[in-house]
């Protein structure tokens, strides 16, 4: 049975070969262009209603309306419109002919004078049409749009020729990296890249994505954080401030604010310790906050956030003791924490160890009532395998998560630079695997081999680029700020 015909896009065919039978080449190698359409609106702002120029330039970009016959289009590029006025007395029978074959979405590039209509719009008098990609599918109906939220993320070129709000979306994120990478160059940080591919999982508790290289007949992991690599440079002395900007692949969930495959920036500072990525944490995040928005007050879904620093600091036992009125640090027992934990909503297995149902009793009562920017610090050590112990009490860790509407945007941590230390966490770790905890670490051996030559006292900090670009953009999900978000195969 023949796959059925779109008889829109037979008629643009048809018009493409005639286009070749005028000898007319609908995909040509280049055009050079001499300006944006922006960078004209601000040269010629002062260029008064009916003015014309002797000015010759050569524009580039889609059509996006036709009116009168092909007498006017409206040309977008990336940067904004252009109009583009065709006539007769300016253009020859064959250049006119052109123009009567082409469509909306179709790429075309035009040299002529620039004047300003009457009606105020600023114009190029076309000398000369140049085909560069003829359009064989029309675009979505002007009115209504890609309506279609999962056609918008599967076809996300389309997405981004129909929506302008999706390409200052994507901007942004861009601009969010950028500043990032800047404010930590400028610091003294280097940058750094290490291995997606690893033969042992390790640097965060999640599921790994498993792959398999052939010439070597192993088994592989996806990266599910840089954080033991960029480690052994700092052991190795490559630098005492390093960074990464990352993909990192956990084989979880999908939600609104998870996807398989996402960005982070991780990076490591010697002879610092965790009080100091509290500090670093709130300047990045005003840093970016002031050049994508030029302001430290945001809306989020109708909620106004104040990212003005210093950021509140909490411990983690003190918020579900507020919420509760459960002290879990009174409480020793594993058991009574389970129980503590079940009567205020949390959902157990029933095989969680003290620190787990601290943590989980966080996650049913108070994670999403951190509305504005917080630092919550005292996580308990059973869930920080690569923390470093609190100094006052051996049940916690020196490590802070912030949180911003409800959502964990920063992960930090002095340290563990001890190696014998390290591998009875490891250890421990391998224990709860064994029991079925299947997000918990690996021993590396190598890692606590490289500890073993001395890795400085160091601070550690991991920041979600996706989660914060979804707050600095008003993103209601994940995966509007991820280009192409992983999607169920139709």
């Amino acid at each position: 049975m023949s796959v059925p015909q779109d008889p829109l896009r037979e008629v643009r065919i048809g018009k493409r070969d005639q286009l070749e039978a005028f000898g007319v080449k609908p995909y040509p190698h280049s055009f050079e262009r001499s300006h944006e359409a922006e960078e004209l609106e601000r040269r010629y702002a002062g260029l008064s209603a009916g003015t014309e120029t002797e000015d010759r330039v050569r524009v580039a970009g889609r059509i996006r309306a036709i009116r009168n016959s092909g007498m006017f289009i409206d040309l977008h590029d990336t940067s904004g419109k252009i109009q583009i006025f065709c006539h007769r007395d300016l253009l020859g029978p064959e250049a006119l002919g052109i123009v009567r074959l082409l469509d909306i979405g179709d790429l075309i590039g035009v040299e002529g004078l620039i004047r300003r209509t009457p009606r105020g719009e600023l114009t190029v008098n076309a000398a000369s049409v140049t085909v560069l990609a003829k359009a064989l599918r029309p675009l979505p109906e002007k009115y209504h749009g890609l309506a279609d939220v999962e056609l918008r993320y599967r076809q996300r070129y389309l997405d981004l020729i129909m929506n302008p709000h999706s390409c200052e979306t994507l901007r942004r994120r861009s601009q969010v990296v950028a500043a990032m990478r800047c404010h930590l160059a400028e610091r003294g940080y280097l940058e750094v890249e290490t291995p997606m591919l690893h033969t042992i999982p390790g640097g965060a508790s999640a599921k790994p994505f498993i792959t398999h290289h052939n010439a070597l007949d192993i088994d592989l992991y996806l990266r599910i954080a840089p954080e033991l690599h960029l480690k052994r440079l700092v052991v190795g002395g490559l630098a005492d401030k390093l960074f990464e900007i990352n993909r990192c692949f956990r084989n979880e969930g999908l939600s609104p604010r998870h996807n398989p495959e996402f960005t982070t920036l991780e990076l490591y500072e010697a002879f610092v310790d965790y009080t100091a990525m509290m500090r670093l944490t709130e300047e990045l995040v005003t840093a970016v906050a002031e050049i994508v928005l030029g302001s430290l007050r945001l809306e989020y879904a109708g909620t106004k956030i104040d990212l003005s620093p210093p950021w509140q600091r909490r411990s983690m036992a003190e918020l579900v003791q507020a919420s509760t009125g459960v002290d879990f640090l009174a409480l020793d027992d594993a058991a009574a924490a389970r129980a503590a934990a079940a009567h205020h909503g949390a959902v157990l297995t029933g095989n969680e160890n003290w620190g787990q149902a601290l943590e989980a009793a966080f996650a049913a009562r108070v994670e999403d009532t951190l509305i504005q920017p917080i630092h919550v610090t005292g996580f308990p050590r059973d869930i920080s395998p690569l923390a470093k112990a609190d100094r006052n009490d051996p049940r916690l860790v020196e490590r802070f998560e912030t949180y911003i509407y409800g959502w964990e945007i920063a992960n930090a941590f002095s340290e563990l630079n001890d190696p014998e230390e390290q591998r009875e966490r490891f250890e421990a770790q391998m224990r709860a695997r064994a029991a079925g905890d299947e997000e918990a670490q690996l021993l590396d051996e190598d890692f606590v081999t490289a500890l073993e030559y001395g890795l400085p006292p160091c601070g550690g900090l991991g920041i979600g680029i996706d989660r914060l670009v979804m707050l600095l953009t008003d993103s209601p999900s994940i995966r509007d700020v991820i280009a192409f978000p992983t999607l169920r195969p139709r």
